[in-house]
This record gives structure tokens, sequence and C-alpha cells, in this order.
């Protein structure tokens, strides 16, 4: 069993959006049981969904200050310079490994197992 909040998951907009599972993951790194990690490009899609759900402008911005405020360190950044040189099916997916190999991340938190290559499954969950 993983307890450490040494264990880095970077969590990818499809965990951070429905409401269960992103509740769910954030119950777990607040009792230290993991590090959470982001990016502005996971919350800039994050932004773009709860839009297209019909979300108030002022709802979005109040969730993306909750949780940058109860996780100060979450965001990853200097990540961008990574982007280009790395290899995906789906290219909109680069900036999700950029961000865990810039934080050293132990596993990527997605849904998306589709569009990461063998190569890398062993950073999913």
């Amino acid at each position: 069993m993983i307890h450490s909040v040494r264990f880095i998951c970077v969590l990818d907009t499809n965990v951070i959006y429905p409401l269960l599972i992103r509740d769910l993951m954030l119950w777990f790194a607040y009792y230290e049981l993991f590090t959470p990690k982001w990016s502005q490009h996971i919350f800039d899609e994050w932004i773009n969904v709860m839009g297209r759900k019909g979300i108030p402008e002022e709802e979005i911005t109040k969730r993306i200050h909750i949780a940058n405020r109860a996780f100060p360190d979450a965001m990853v950044y200097n990540y961008g310079q990574l982007i280009t040189s790395l290899e995906l099916p789906d290219e909109k997916d680069r900036h999700v490994l950029a961000a865990a190999i810039k934080t050293n991340a132990n596993i990527i938190v997605t849904e998306n197992l589709k569009d990461f290559p063998e190569d890398y499954r062993h950073l999913l969950v």
C-alpha cells in the first residue's frame, strides 16, 4: 500500500472534472496518501469542460481557487519546453506527460489510457 506524501500523482482533467472522483482524490491527498500535482494546461481544460457544461463563470473561478488554496504546491511550472519534445498519439495529452516528467511524478491518474503508448503505461492509473 502506498502511504506517503512523497508519492506524487499528476491528476488529469478527466479525474478532476467529475465531482465524485475529484472529491475522492482530493480527500486522499488531504489525508496525505499522495501529493497531487496539476498544471495550468490541465486547469485550462477543466475550465473549458465546466464552461461547456454550463457552470457559471463565478463558480468556475471558485472551484479553481479552492483547489489551489487547498494544495498550494500542486501547480507544476516550467514544463512547457518539454511538451514539443514528447511523442504521444494525441498531441493534446503531451502537456500531462510533460508535467509528470517535470515534477518527477510516480503516476498520472487518468481515464485516458488509449492515448498513452505502452512505454508510458507504467506511469498511469
